[in-house]
């Protein structure tokens, strides 16, 4: 794995635990001391962060860039459960229940990241037992996504899961413009279809029908402009 170590200046040094929801209860002095703590990586687009099942010893952050987290089911496709972009992490579970990987995780675009060792972590929860609360609230988040997926997928149809995912990303990624709201998306067609459990060419069709019905504009393959998302 190519993995080069990032500078003070590349990862703009405190940015990374200034912007990181789980550090956001914490003053100027503890996040210097956080930030003491983190040791620097850079991956390139398509790069693998972590594979399923390795174990981990540190807690991985985003600094900038956007990863996917994804496993491969059982007929080789690709499940991808999570997108995670700046202030985001992963890489929890091994440090707080000793359990490895449950997922792959790979660079969608040059991603830098910063970690913490299991044990500098350890030391964090007992000196400030609010970040435990943070990354519980986090977990919840996540877990009430997936529990989200897996009801869309039993008992909603094609259209409504696009819809959803436009929802999602405009959320997360949108810009509000006087076009309406810009959205670079994180994934591809063929990788929002392993996102929410449908057929590449099925996510195109919907997205070709919003096009034409004018409430997205397409832009390329990998941007769109929500002009009406009350429509969705």
């Amino acid at each position: 794995m190519n993995k080069h170590s990032c500078n003070c200046e590349t990862c703009q040094h405190k940015i990374c635990a200034k912007k990181v929801p789980i550090f956001s209860t914490l003053n100027a002095e503890e996040i210097n001391r956080v930030v003491k703590l983190i040791i620097r990586k850079r991956y390139s687009r398509g790069e693998m962060i972590i594979m399923e099942g390795a174990h981990l010893n540190s807690l991985i952050i985003i600094n900038s860039g956007r990863v996917k987290a994804f496993r491969d089911t059982l007929e080789g496709k690709e499940q991808i459960l999570y997108i995670f972009s700046q202030g985001d992490f992963f890489g929890e579970k091994n440090l707080l229940i000793d359990q490895n990987a449950p997922y792959n995780v790979e660079a969608l675009e040059e991603t830098n990241v910063c970690t913490i060792k299991k044990d500098d972590f350890k030391k964090l929860l007992q000196e400030y037992p609010e970040i435990a609360f943070k990354i519980m609230e986090e977990l919840c988040i996540r877990l009430e996504r997936l529990e989200k997926a897996v009801e869309s997928m039993a008992t909603k149809n094609v259209e409504a899961r696009v819809n959803e995912v436009l929802l999602e990303f405009a959320k997360k990624y949108g810009k509000v413009s006087h076009e309406g709201i810009i959205v670079d998306l994180p994934l591809s067609r063929e990788g929002i279809a392993n996102y929410i459990g449908v057929a590449r060419e099925t996510v195109s069709r919907k997205m070709n029908l919003l096009q034409e019905e004018g409430i997205i504009e397409m832009i390329g393959n990998k941007r769109v402009i929500i002009r009406n998302i009350d429509a969705l």
